[in-house]
C-alpha cells in the first residue's frame, strides 16, 4: 500500500503590514498640456487626475519595489530573512527573464526564498494577494511579500492624447502572514481574452525586427535597428520600448458594467454585505468608473472610498496597494477594518477579495 503524504495543517492568513513608493517627481496637467492638445478641465472630468508622478530615468521597477516592500516588512516587525516567497505584480520590468522577483528577493536577503513575477496587468496585485494568501493557508510559506509596482512612464506615447494624461509610477507592497482568523477572503477572478486588443502593447521587439516601426522611430533608425545582429541582443535600444494603447470607451463600459457584480460577488464569497465594509479599494483607473461602482454597489456614506488618483493617475498594478496605502496613513482606513478591493485592466482580467486591514 502506497504511503500517505502528509500535508501542513490549515490556517488562515491575513495582511501585516503595508508599504509604499511614491516618485517624487509631480506632473501636473498643465504640462501633460504641453505634450497633446487637452486642457486641465477635461483630464478632471474625464479621469479625475490632477497630478500624477513619473519615477526618474535611472529609477527601476525594482528600486522602487525595493523602497515599498522595505517599508511593508518595517511595518509587519519582519525583515527579508523571514519570507518564504517574493511575488512582484508587474507589466513594466523590461526583461523578459530573469524575473524582477528574484533580483528584489535577493536586494532584500530573502534568498531562498521563492520568487516570481505575476502579469496581469492593473488586476496583478489582487493576483499576487490570492496567492500569497493561499501559500500561507496551504503551509507552503510563512510569510510572503506581495508589490504591486509600474514604470509606465517608460510606455506612454507623450503624444498620445489618448494615453498620455493616464499612466504614472509607483510602487505598493503587502506583507502576508499566518492569522488565527480570516484576514483574507476568498478571491474572485477572471479573464476575457476575447478583448485582449483593447488594452496591449502597440508593437513588440520582434515588430521593430520586422521593419515595422513605432511612432518614435524614424525610417533611418528602423533600417539599423531591423539589421541588428545578433536577433537575440539582450536590451533593445531605448527608443525601441512598446508604447500602451487602449481603447478607452471599450474600457471603459466593460468596467463600468462588468466590475461591480464581480465586487459583489466578492463580498458575497467574504459572508459580508456592503455596509460591512469600512474602505472601498478599487483600481485607480478613472475616477467616473468608481463613481460608478460606488452607486452599483450601494455603499453607504460610512464607506472610505479610495481616491488616490487624483494625485497619482493610473499606476496599473501599483494603483491598489498605492490606495490602500494612502487611506491608512491618512486615517481614513481603520487599523483591522474590511476593505474590498478590486484591480482589472489588460487581459482583460480581473479580482476581487475583501481583507482586513492590518
Amino acid at each position: 500500500m502506497s504511503p500517505r503524504l502528509s500535508t501542513a495543517p490549515h490556517r488562515e492568513a491575513r495582511i501585516l503590514g503595508v508599504g509604499a513608493h511614491r516618485p517624487p517627481r509631480i506632473i501636473d496637467n498643465a504640462e501633460v498640456c504641453t505634450w497633446i492638445d487637452s486642457s486641465d478641465e477635461w483630464i478632471r472630468q474625464r479621469t479625475g487626475i490632477v497630478t500624477r508622478r513619473w519615477a526618474a530615468p535611472d529609477v527601476s521597477v525594482v528600486d522602487m519595489s525595493e523602497d515599498a516592500a522595505a517599508k511593508a516588512l518595517a511595518a509587519a516587525g519582519l525583515t527579508g530573512s523571514d519570507l518564504g516567497a517574493v511575488i512582484v505584480a508587474t507589466v513594466s520590468h523590461p526583461y523578459q527573464t530573469p524575473a524582477a522577483a528574484a533580483v528584489l528577493a535577493h536586494r532584500l536577503g530573502a534568498t531562498p526564498a521563492a520568487a516570481f513575477d505575476v502579469s496581469a496587468g492593473c488586476a496583478g496585485f489582487c493576483h499576487g494577494v490570492a496567492v500569497g494568501s493561499d501559500l500561507v493557508r496551504g503551509g507552503t510559506a510563512e510569510h510572503v511579500l506581495v508589490v504591486g509596482v509600474d514604470k509606465l512612464s517608460d510606455f506612454t506615447d507623450p503624444h498620445d492624447r489618448s494615453t498620455a494624461f493616464l499612466f504614472a509610477d509607483g510602487a505598493g507592497a503587502v506583507v502576508i502572514g499566518p492569522s488565527d482568523e480570516v484576514g483574507i477572503a476568498p478571491t474572485v477572478w477572471g479573464s476575457d481574452g476575447g478583448q485582449a486588443d483593447v488594452i496591449r502593447s502597440k508593437f513588440s521587439w520582434l515588430d521593430v525586427r520586422a521593419g515595422k516601426a513605432p511612432q518614435r522611430l524614424v525610417p533611418d533608425e528602423v533600417a539599423v535597428v531591423a539589421a541588428a545582429e545578433p536577433v537575440g541582443e539582450e536590451t533593445p535600444p531605448d527608443d525601441t520600448w512598446p508604447y500602451l494603447e487602449q481603447a478607452g470607451q471599450t474600457v471603459f463600459r466593460w468596467a463600468v458594467w462588468q466590475m461591480a457584480p464581480v465586487a459583489q460577488r466578492a463580498l458575497d464569497a467574504a459572508g459580508i454585505t456592503a455596509a460591512d465594509l469600512d474602505v472601498f479599494v478599487a483600481h485607480q483607473a478613472n475616477g467616473r468608473i468608481i463613481d460608478a461602482m460606488v452607486k452599483q454597489l450601494k455603499l453607504p456614506d460610512s464607506v472610505h472610498v479610495a481616491r488616490d488618483i487624483v494625485e497619482m493617475g493610473n499606476t496599473s498594478a501599483a494603483s491598489v496597494p498605492l490606495a490602500m496605502e494612502r487611506a491608512l496613513a491618512d486615517g481614513e482606513a481603520p487599523s483591522g477594518g474590511l476593505a474590498l478591493l478590486i484591480g482589472y485592466g489588460a487581459g482583460l482580467s480581473y479580482a476581487a477579495q475583501v481583507v482586513r486591514l492590518p
